[in-house]
């Protein structure tokens, strides 16, 4: 079918699908339009954050329409989940890639020719093999959905080269309407990818980049390991990602909260293949709790229940921060976001930084490093400055999503230290690193201070009373806030700034955030218009119970817990209690394919359990 031509599938129908299909009552925010654009054969673009449903933009057309919805996409280790997902709500499903061996891949051919497939998930490598666009044009084709489209744009975090490939989709196949989706991308990346993918006058969708549902918390690294058990301790039984930067640091922290008693296992590229595949599938199909891992985990992960996400190290940039946190609460519960923040990652990331040859993509690189530090130190909701990185202004004075406006952090002058600080810059000449400022600052006798004469400057030993790692807090402070520059290349002096100036004689006080103590009141999670509710009361004991009769059908078909029902419908089982099909229809995620394939058996344990409490009751 063309651009513009009419399709099936209106009214009520649409929403008849949307339940009957998806076992969802009502679409998110922005689904709607761009399923109605796709069937009206549009072209599409939305930028929808992680979570907020954009798989069901393309699987509800690939139900409603003829002909196969191909969707393209870098996770090749997330494929087989996601086929599993499909078809577990009755969708015909298969993917193509490098795990199937020639006999598999031969299979599914056979399937696309025959009509016999909705869906289809390849990578973009494998547009370059000779006879796959051929064999596709030969196959009616109802949609390509190119998923992670930032990839296709070298402004984008994840550039990959393979993905500009697909710039002549529309060239190739004029009469199949394109789709793009990604969860991060500033303005700059969305006109981008438009233009290379040569999207004709797209349905254009740009939702909010907040994540109600998503806690914000900074806290300053010392000792992390300690830290994050602490943290872990907490959430018991809770799934959850620990990204550390190295691989060293993954095993070392790895294997720290394994020596504590907590299940969690090392993901990164130095481990064999079969080995991340298998530490992979343990974490999606709740075999252990956390998964300790560097980037290389990349967007490979569908899960819905991971309940938070601890950065142990510093981000490079807020892009890859904002995707990286968004594994969490995908299923729109409440989930908690912490990063560690030590004044040693700056450095460590700023010497990867200086090895850049090009010197815009270095300068770009910094900027990113500089905004990221600023995210992590200035005094201002956490949750207002992700969202103006991506060019969206909150709505509200505060969030009550982050340690800044929930009252788990203070607001405290340091004016007098960041005076300290930038006199001692000024009076050793604005010549010197960070470090030996706090040498100096901190009346530190080393060889260098003498050389320089710097033991007889006014500011030496005026900050002798409190800890070098104080000091370098209140540099990283001035240069986030802009009162301290630092110089690019091999030796990053510092000097004062204009407004560092104001600070210095006394015309601008000066604010650094102070760890308080949690608040006592519990935060409520804010909630959108569309937004599932939060699932509060239910009895958490059938919870459990069903929780364990789901990971033993998961095994039992070999699929990670959530293809078979998600955490939500769990609560929601375990707070409505239905013991008919008819009420077990009714509860969110809960198609006729589910219904008939695992009603009866959850319906079973409700009933089960009912009677258990009720004799329980009953007893003297």
């Amino acid at each position: 079918m063309g651009q513009g031509q009419p399709r099936p599938a209106e009214g009520a129908a649409l929403t008849d699908a949307l339940h009957s299909v998806f076992g969802f009552r009502s679409f998110r925010p922005n689904q709607e339009g761009i399923v109605r654009a796709v069937l009206a054969g549009r072209d599409a673009f939305a930028v929808m954050p992680t979570g907020g449903g954009k798989s069901l933009c393309y699987q509800l057309p690939a139900h409603l329409l003829p002909g196969t919805c191909v969707v393209i996409s870098p996770l090749i280790s997330l494929m087989k989940d996601q086929v599993d997902a499909a078809q577990a709500t009755g969708l015909r499903a298969e993917f193509l890639n490098s795990s199937l061996d020639a006999s598999e891949r031969s299979q599914v051919s056979r399937r696309l020719a025959a009509g016999q497939l909705d869906l289809l998930y390849v990578a973009p490598e494998r547009f370059a093999l000779d006879g796959f666009v051929e064999a596709l044009q030969s196959v009616p084709l109802c949609l390509l959905a190119v998923d992670e489209a930032h990839c296709i744009s070298e402004w984008g975090h994840d550039f990959r080269p393979d993905y500009l490939r697909l710039s002549h989709l529309v060239e190739r196949f004029p009469s199949v309407p394109v789709a793009a989706f990604t969860a991060t991308a500033t303005r700059r990346v969305q006109a981008d990818i438009t233009e290379r993918l040569h999207l004709r006058d797209p349905h254009t969708v740009r939702a909010s980049f907040d994540r109600p549902n998503l806690f914000y918390q900074v806290i300053a690294k010392d000792r992390p390991d300690r830290q994050i058990l602490s943290f872990l301790r907490q959430r018991r039984g809770d799934s959850g990602i620990v990204y550390r930067t190295t691989r060293n640091s993954v095993e070392q922290t790895a294997a720290a909260l394994r020596a504590a008693g907590v299940d969690a296992l090392p993901y990164h590229a130095g481990l064999e293949p079969e080995v991340r595949k298998r530490h992979q599938e343990a974490f999606n199909r709740d075999e252990v709790t956390v998964i300790v891992a560097t980037i290389a985990f990349g967007m490979g992960i569908d899960k819905s229940n991971i309940r938070f996400v601890v950065h142990a190290d510093l981000p490079k940039n807020m892009e890859a921060y904002y995707q990286e946190t968004g594994r969490s609460g995908r299923d729109g519960e409440p989930a908690h976001c912490l990063l560690l923040f030590g004044r040693g990652d700056i450095s460590k990331i700023r010497y990867f930084i200086e090895q850049i040859e090009d010197d815009t993509e270095r300068r770009v690189a910094e900027e990113k490093l500089r905004q990221m530090v600023q995210f992590a130190t200035v005094n201002v909701c956490r949750r207002r400055q992700i969202l103006a990185y991506f060019g969206e202004q909150l709505a509200e004075d505060g969030c009550a999503g982050c340690d800044v406006c929930s009252g788990r952090v203070e607001q405290v002058e340091a004016t007098r230290e960041a005076q300290i600080v930038m006199s001692a810059v000024v009076r050793t000449g604005q010549r010197f690193g960070a470090a030996h400022v706090v040498d100096v600052v901190t009346g530190a006798d080393t060889q260098k201070v003498r050389d320089y004469g710097h033991d007889r400057v006014r500011t030496y030993g005026a900050g002798a009373g409190k800890p070098k790692r104080f000091w370098r807090g209140i540099i990283d402070n001035l240069i986030a806030q802009g009162c301290l520059a630092q110089a690019d290349g091999q030796f990053p002096t510092l000097h004062v700034t204009s407004a560092g100036s104001d600070v210095l004689f006394g015309k601008q006080p000066f604010l650094v955030l102070k760890q308080a103590e949690p608040a006592k009141k519990k935060r409520k999670a804010r909630r959108q218009p569309g937004e599932p509710e939060v699932i509060e009361a239910y009895d958490h004991g059938l919870f459990e119970r069903l929780r364990e009769l789901r990971r033993d059908l998961a095994r039992e078909q070999n699929v990670p817990p959530y293809v078979v029902f998600s955490d939500r419908t769990l609560r929601e089982l375990a707070r409505d209690v239905p013991t008919t099909p008819a009420a077990m229809r009714a509860v969110t995620g809960v198609g006729e394919v589910k219904l008939e394939r695992y009603g009866q058996v959850f319906i079973d344990a409700i009933r089960q359990h009912l009677g258990g409490a009720a004799a329980d009751d009953d007893a003297p």
